[in-house]
């Protein structure tokens, strides 16, 4: 790994750059500038992540934007909403088994920094921020909504439940693809690992980021 290839999505209110082959790196900012060093900030914490995957990273790689695309009103809320031309390509037997581990390792990452978290987390300037346990909800219940796009119907209530349904997704995504959205819907597994593992590291980052005194 040398360059990672990277979209800029951008509203008027914010922006996103995501590494298209490294699902789960993308960060936000003000606008592209701000975005692009928000995403070299991050690719120390997503080291180790792309390692639990059992892919080599470096955190000092430089990287290109290689498309521009104009984001939305989801984009402008805070989420990578906008699916790159990138994404529509196929994903051969390896580059499935790749994607799906990655989206594992994101999970699993966001499950350890969540069991080692105390329940009560610092609050904003504005007393504002979920406590631990109802992220971990928002997260599993977010992911219900996800496997849907996928095809796959689940209702997250308890560890099992959530476990099936991860597994579920990850058999989706271990699938060699032409690049067209899953089950006929929106989404292209390419699209989904990124979306899905971004969701995951974003949470366990602001724990990490949460935790300390008021």
């Amino acid at each position: 790994m040398t360059t990672l290839r990277v979209l800029v999505e951008a509203t008027p209110k914010r922006a996103f750059a995501s590494a298209l082959d490294w699902p789960g790196l993308a960060r936000s900012g003000r606008d592209e500038a701000a975005a692009l060093v928000a995403l070299a900030v991050a690719m120390q914490r997503y080291a180790p992540v792309a390692e639990l995957a059992g892919e080599p990273f470096d955190p000092a790689a430089g990287f290109e934007v290689v498309e521009r695309v104009p984001g939305d009103a989801s984009t402008a809320f805070g989420v990578p909403a906008m699916v790159a031309s990138a994404d529509r390509a196929p994903a051969d037997a390896a580059d499935a088994r790749r994607l799906a581990a990655l989206v594992d390792a994101a999970w699993r990452t966001f499950d350890a920094v969540a069991a080692a978290a105390p329940e009560s987390l610092r609050k904003g300037p504005r007393g504002g921020g979920r406590d631990r346990t109802k992220i971990v909800d928002h997260v599993n219940g977010a992911d219900a909504a996800y496997a849907s796009v996928l095809g796959r119907r689940h209702r997250p209530v308890d560890r099992a439940s959530v476990l099936a349904m991860r597994a579920d997704v990850l058999g989706v995504l271990r699938e060699p693809s032409d690049g067209s959205p899953v089950a006929g819907r929106r989404w292209p597994p390419r699209y989904a690992a990124r979306r899905i593992a971004w969701h995951a590291l974003d949470h366990a980052w602001e724990i990490e980021d949460r935790i300390g005194p008021a």
